[in-house]
Formats: C-alpha cells, structure tokens, sequence
C-alpha cells in the first residue's frame, strides 16, 4: 500500500514567480519525489487554488477556496473534495497582517486552535520594501501555545520557495492538509503583497 502524501514531516513547496497567468506550485517529499501538484488560476477574483497528486491534474486531494472577494482579513476554506468534508481554514490577520503577517488556523467546525506568525516586525517591514525579496522569511505555528510547523521562505527573482517543517508536531495537532494549505497560501497570497 503507497503512503499516504500527507505522512511526511517536511516538504520543499517551489512557485515559479515569473509565470505569465496564475501559479503553478511544487511540492516535493523529502526524498524529492513530487508529492502534489497545484495550480493558481489567473484573473480571479475569488481564490480558488486546487492541489493534486501530479502535474497529470487526475486525482484533486485538497481544494483551498476564499469564502470572499479581496478582503485584508480573508478565510480560505480548506476541503477534503473525496469526502466532499471541510478539512478547516486559515484566515489571515487583516490590518494587522499589513506590517507583519499573522494567520489563524480553524478546525472543521470553525473554532480558532492556533496561529502561524511571521518572525520578527522589522525584518517584516523590510521585507515589504523593494528590496525585500533579499530577505529570508519565517513563520512559525502554534496550536495551544505548541509549535506544529515552522515554514522558511527563500525567494529569489524566478523561484519563491518555502520549506515547511512539521517536526515539532510529535502530538500530531496539525492535520497536515491544513499546514500544506497554509504553506501554498503563504506563497500565492504573499507573492501578491510583495
């Protein structure tokens, strides 16, 4: 039986930045292998990102949706479309999210259980400058007060990448599908904002 995609404790997420329309995401086991696949469409106005085992686009495992229209304080729905179930959401920290990033995790049924942090406030306000893609980038998540995942973000003028660390959640409080939604939202809504 193949494992499943969300066992793994870490994975590489790769968007090229320089792609005419929309994004397209990589996202690499740590033995290299592509673990998923997603695609960001151009020209909406609600996101709509979908993630699935690989480039082929024939199996869908997880469906990140915005409940609204460019809203600072937005919730993106996380939905398992096999079991046609919420997995939860994320919502990022509207105004608060302008100087140094802050988002929430919710569970299934909407409850706040944790947050993921940008590290430091003048780094993040560096960051929003035109020299900001210099600037190494770091959130860490936190589910009542534990660390669940640590993402380090590296940018470079053609590929953003992330690396995302769920090696501290020995607990198992993060579902995984909620921390690689996280991951993907950090590079397609950021990449927006710097």
């Amino acid at each position: 039986m193949t494992p499943s995609p969300f066992a793994h404790t870490s994975y590489l997420l790769r968007r090229k930045v320089l792609k005419l329309f929309g994004g397209a995401f990589h996202i690499y086991a740590p033995d290299g292998s592509l673990a998923f696949y997603s695609q960001q469409k151009a020209f909406r106005l609600k996101e709509d990102i979908r993630v699935y085992a690989d480039e082929s686009m024939s199996r869908e495992l997880l469906v990140i949706r915005a409940r609204g229209i460019i809203d600072l304080g937005m919730t993106y729905d996380v939905i398992d479309p096999a079991a046609s179930a919420p997995v939860g959401s994320v919502r990022r920290k509207g105004l608060k999210s302008i100087l140094k990033d802050e988002w929430v995790l919710m569970d299934a049924q909407g409850r706040e259980i944790g947050l993921i942090t940008e590290d430091n406030a003048a780094l993040a306000l560096l960051r929003r400058t035109i020299l900001g893609w210099m600037c190494p980038q770091t959130y860490d998540g936190t589910i009542g007060g534990h660390p669940v995942c640590h993402f380090h973000r590296n940018f470079n003028p053609f590929v953003s990448k992330v690396t995302l660390d769920f090696g501290a959640d020995t607990a198992g409080r993060l579902d995984r599908r909620l921390g690689i939604a996280a991951a993907i939202l950090l590079l397609a809504i950021e990449d927006k904002q710097n």
